[in-house]
């Protein structure tokens, strides 16, 4: 059987739920990442210093935790892929705001609005997706959604090359932020071809509406709820300050400028692309708690080796926020 024979096996709701939540993340990724390729134009054009910089994205991440609550709930309540639709239709708009800010305050409301689209998308996606997905492809099928990710990230980058080809650099990056506008038009697709799933509709007829904030803090979903709150914190703070602040750190600090920063984190997009689709097709195979450790050590050996790297002038790479 070949590696990709589950994608051939899945039935015609899965592939469009399946694609529909790709495109979803995919085009979050693109509008959470067009802010850290910015902010060394922002910094210059409007004179923040890095902490200034720093809030806004760290408001932003602090958002997206609220908004994936948030989210949670409301997909128990009103569905899956209703909330889905509203949360991109909220992060494209914010987003599309953040292209119309006019001072530092402005921006980081709007950003900040834009981080409760973006976590809520994110926890709306992957429930659908898991719940939609039979158990013998789930691993692999959430896995290569989340390869999105990459996918998005890399239209960002392209994105940016585009218009800051187009105009001056600032104009340049309230374009950008307009380009972010675009996922709405995915709100069309999943109110025409995707459908809640049936365990969703199940419930919702066996229980109703009742499921409580509670219940995940109660025993016995105690432990697992702070066990998986503690290793996605780490994982995912330890991703997103280093991925925000890698472009910064690229052009000012190393002197790569646009072009080589561009072409660097080409490189690096590829890897992480490269990177969930081994993990996807992994999960099912070795587990999801073997792969959390597997992956886990890798990357800490890579952050050690990147750091550790002696340069023609005898320093070494090391990433710092300012």
């Amino acid at each position: 059987m070949t590696s990709t024979g589950w994608f051939a096996r899945m039935s015609p709701p899965e592939r469009r739920t399946f694609w529909s939540c790709f495109w979803g993340w995919a085009l979050d990724a693109m509008d959470v990442q067009i802010y850290s390729l910015v902010i060394p134009t922002i910094i210059a054009t409007w004179d923040l210093s890095t902490r200034e910089a720093g809030e806004i994205a760290t408001a932003t991440l602090l958002s997206s935790a609220l908004g994936g609550w948030i989210a949670g709930a409301l997909a128990d309540r009103i569905g899956r892929v209703r909330t889905l639709q509203l949360t991109i239709l909220w992060f494209s708009i914010f987003t599309l705001v953040c292209s119309l800010a006019q001072t530092f305050e402005q921006l980081l409301v709007a950003r900040t609005l834009m981080g409760l689209g973006f976590g809520g998308e994110w926890t709306a996606g992957a429930v659908l997706i898991g719940e939609v997905i039979r158990p013998e492809h789930r691993g692999r099928a959430v896995g290569t959604v989340q390869s999105g990710w990459a996918v998005g990230w890399a239209l960002a980058l392209t994105a940016q090359v585009v218009t800051f080809q187009l105009f001056e650099p600032e104009i340049a990056w309230r374009a950008l932020f307009a380009v972010g506008v675009a996922p709405a038009a995915l709100v069309l697709v999943l109110r025409r071809f995707v459908a809640e799933p049936p365990v969703f509709e199940e419930t919702r007829r066996r229980v109703g509406a009742r499921a409580r904030l509670r219940e995940i803090v109660s025993r016995p979903l105690l432990r697992i709820t702070v066990l998986t709150s503690l290793l996605t914190t780490g994982a995912q703070g330890g991703y997103y300050a280093i991925a925000t602040w890698l472009p910064t750190y690229l052009e000012t600090e190393r002197g790569l400028g646009s072009l080589g920063t561009s072409a660097y984190l080409a490189v690096v997009i590829a890897g992480s692309f490269a990177g969930y689709l081994t993990g996807a097709h992994l999960a099912d195979r070795i587990g999801r708690r073997a792969l959390f450790f597997v992956f886990a050590i890798g990357a800490a050996a890579i952050v050690v080796a990147y750091t550790s790297v002696e340069l023609d002038d005898g320093s070494t790479w090391t990433l710092h926020a300012g």
